[in-house]
């Protein structure tokens, strides 16, 4: 009896030693988005009040204010927008035909990236770093690069969950825009351009324009706010 109880004591504390060793499961991003607000709490919105429908969008573009992504897509020139919709209607909402444009100062449009955007953007170029020869690839009709891994985390994690919008909630997600070949500053005048959302009935609802200019002037005068006073008495 001894020996048994010896034995299974030596047992647990061997399996408690190299529990303590291993290292615990954590978030790969290390980090959480904070949760989404409805709509017509951000300062970029255009609510349809008639539909009972409000869209919002919150760009990020320092790093810093979203390092929860696996990912530095704002060094690659891919702002990173979130897109928050809240339906205050008694009916869901349908987003799988939703087209949600990025339209530059100049009326360019853009959509989304998509994942194999990003993956391109964000490691064909470091691949060819360093090559004295530039290699032009030769398509191979059926072969295609696969996504990085962490690219399809950021997405599980801070894209869209769902294409439905129920009654009475908010749906928020990221989308990223390529705003490589826009003159600076990208978001001056330019706008997310949403058409094409839907009512469970198929009916479509009237389209969104949000300005990133709102965005921006909220974000000088926070930043105005928070430099101290020149002329204040130290």
């Amino acid at each position: 009896m001894k020996s048994h109880t010896f034995r299974r004591l030596r047992t647990l504390l061997l399996l408690v030693f190299f529990a303590g060793t291993l290292p615990l499961p954590i978030h790969a991003g290390g980090k959480k988005a904070p949760p989404p607000r409805p709509a017509r709490e951000y300062v970029a919105v255009d609510s349809h009040p008639q539909e009972h429908v409000t869209v919002a969008i919150d760009p990020c573009t320092e790093p810093r204010d979203c390092d929860f992504f696996r990912l530095p897509y704002i060094r690659h020139s891919l702002i990173p927008v979130r897109v928050i919709i809240t339906n205050d209607s008694d009916s869901p909402l349908d987003l799988n035909d939703a087209r949600m444009q990025f339209i530059s100062a100049n009326h360019d449009k853009f959509p989304a990236a998509t994942l194999d955007d990003l993956n391109r953007r964000l490691f064909s170029a470091e691949k060819a770093a360093g090559r004295k020869v530039p290699i032009v690839p030769i398509p191979i009709p059926g072969r295609r690069t696969p996504i990085d891994k962490k690219i399809t985390a950021d997405d599980d994690d801070f894209g869209f969950k769902s294409t439905t919008v129920t009654a009475h909630s908010t749906l928020a997600g990221y989308l990223f825009y390529d705003v490589k070949d826009l003159d600076e500053p990208p978001l001056k005048d330019a706008e997310i351009y949403i058409k094409m959302i839907h009512t469970s009935g198929g009916k479509e609802l009237f389209a969104f324009s949000i300005p990133f200019n709102k965005w921006l002037t909220a974000q000088k005068t926070a930043q105005a706010a928070s430099k101290p006073d020149s002329k204040a008495t130290p």
